[in-house]
């Protein structure tokens, strides 16, 4: 999967807009986020138990190099947003765990990080490469799915957790 993925990642890394429209808003096409429980550092990660705020969810990977550079705006985000309206859950698909937290002592996380090594979350999702970031609006449906980072491309993605914030 881990090739199959950096394959994906690398020509994908321009991101590719998904389910939303041109101004950011919810398509047809949106469906609802698959529910997970994961192990997290702190305990269980539950998506269910974050319905009513707006979740960021971004799957990564220690050997992703493009999450080396989504990690810094991912921790600038969850600075700007208060937790009780906005969540960010990054999935980290390693299947060992030692790598991960290597790559979390470099890249440090105030968000939650949950744990999925056999990778049936990231399938759940449809993830096709490295990093995949989805915005789930607050009633549980996915508003915006990314693929790949881009750090010219991050005002877009903030806008949409911004107008998915706004009642």
């Amino acid at each position: 999967m881990r090739a199959l993925l950096l394959v994906a990642g690398l020509g994908l890394a321009v991101g590719l807009p998904g389910f939303v429209g041109a101004a950011g808003r919810p398509t047809p096409d949106a469906r609802p986020a698959p529910s997970f429980t994961l192990p997290g550092r702190a305990g269980p990660v539950a998506l269910d138990s974050l319905r009513g705020k707006v979740v960021l969810i971004d799957f990564w990977a220690s050997w992703c190099v493009p999450c080396r550079q989504s990690f810094p705006w991912l921790r600038a985000l969850h600075d700007r947003y208060p937790a009780r309206t906005f969540e960010i859950v990054a999935i980290n698909l390693d299947k060992d765990r030692d790598a991960a937290d290597r790559f979390l002592e470099e890249f440090p996380a105030p968000f939650a990080v949950a744990f999925d090594p056999a990778g049936k979350t990231a399938e759940s999702f449809k993830v096709k490469a490295m990093p995949s970031s989805f915005v789930v609006g607050p009633a549980g449906t996915i508003l915006y799915a990314h693929t790949g980072f881009d750090l010219r491309k991050t005002k877009g993605i903030e806008t949409i957790i911004q107008e998915a914030l706004t009642p």
